[in-house]
């Protein structure tokens, strides 16, 4: 029962991300992407810090100077950056679909710079991934969209915040990281609007998809981490890939958008080895803890 539960949670966390995603790109028509940095920065800058108050946590420590959360800031901000980028200039099926790559890009990450050991399947199932990302951005090819380099761009980024977090302090909790990082992406979409020479607001603009993007993001940040903790990671992990058919549906129905063949097939060789990836990974991470309390 517990893994259904964290199964729907992480379905919901995942739709959440979604619909976040597809305000964005509404927003991202009128939008300049420093305002809409700078706005969703603030905006989840003030939920978080709310809730690390509220839960007795400070929401400035010694350890927001540490070098791993400057890594996963860093990480965080050209993440936000590249990503937005792509939306305002590329479909949201195929900037979505370039996202299911990131598990494969901190699988490979942790290899060549955390030294964790990973096999030949899982770096046959990582080329084969990355294969699947290149038939979708299509390099040297009339279907090229210089837009999905800055999507890939947010893959590589977003597995260097992943692995950032795994080496931050014990004592910095989820909230105060999650304050850190929306603070960081507000001051990028200021940076951003500064060097540009526009207007610090922007003029008559509705603020319905700023709550709905703040709304949707804030769900699924909540349902990600419940479904952590009431599932099992391999039963789970999984179902993170729902986000990509959310993402088509909303792209089809809200966008007008039609997909072709490539973006499909490539999207579902990414997803399949991903699949390969999570399921090896927890399948030799159980066969470690049988191995250690295996009597001798």
């Amino acid at each position: 029962m517990d893994n259904l539960r964290g199964a729907l949670l992480m379905v919901l966390a995942m739709t959440g991300f979604a619909f976040e995603d597809a305000f964005i790109k509404y927003m991202a028509a009128d939008l300049h992407i420093g305002h809409i940095l700078m706005l969703l920065g603030l905006g989840g800058t003030v939920i978080f810090a709310l809730a690390s108050a509220l839960q007795g946590q400070p929401v400035v420590t010694r350890a927001l100077v540490s070098k791993p959360i400057l890594l996963r800031n860093l990480g965080e901000l050209i993440a936000a950056i590249g990503f937005v980028t792509a939306l305002s200039m590329a479909d949201l099926s195929l900037v979505s679909a370039i996202l299911q790559a990131n598990p494969l890009a901190v699988t490979l990450a942790a290899a060549l710079f955390m030294g964790e050991t990973v096999g030949w399947r899982r770096y046959s199932a990582i080329a084969v991934g990355f294969l699947g990302v290149l038939m979708i951005i299509r390099p040297g090819f009339d279907g090229f969209n210089f837009a999905s380099l800055w999507a890939l761009t947010a893959v590589f980024a977003l597995a260097l915040r992943d692995l950032a977090t795994r080496r931050a302090p014990p004592s910095v909790t989820s909230m105060q990281i999650s304050t850190y990082a929306f603070a960081t992406i507000a001051l990028s979409g200021l940076g951003l609007l500064l060097m540009g020479g526009e207007p610090l607001l922007p003029a008559g603009f509705p603020l319905w998809p700023l709550g709905g993007a703040l709304i949707a993001g804030c769900t699924g940040y909540y349902a990600v981490v419940a479904a952590n903790r009431v599932g099992d990671v391999s039963f789970i992990s999984p179902f993170r890939y729902s986000r990509l058919l959310v993402a088509l549906a909303i792209g089809i129905i809200a966008f007008g958008e039609r997909p072709d063949a490539w973006t499909l097939l490539g999207s579902a060789i990414i997803i399949g080895s991903g699949l390969y990836t999570i399921l090896r990974e927890q399948r030799l991470k159980r066969r470690s803890r049988d191995t250690a309390v295996k009597p001798t």
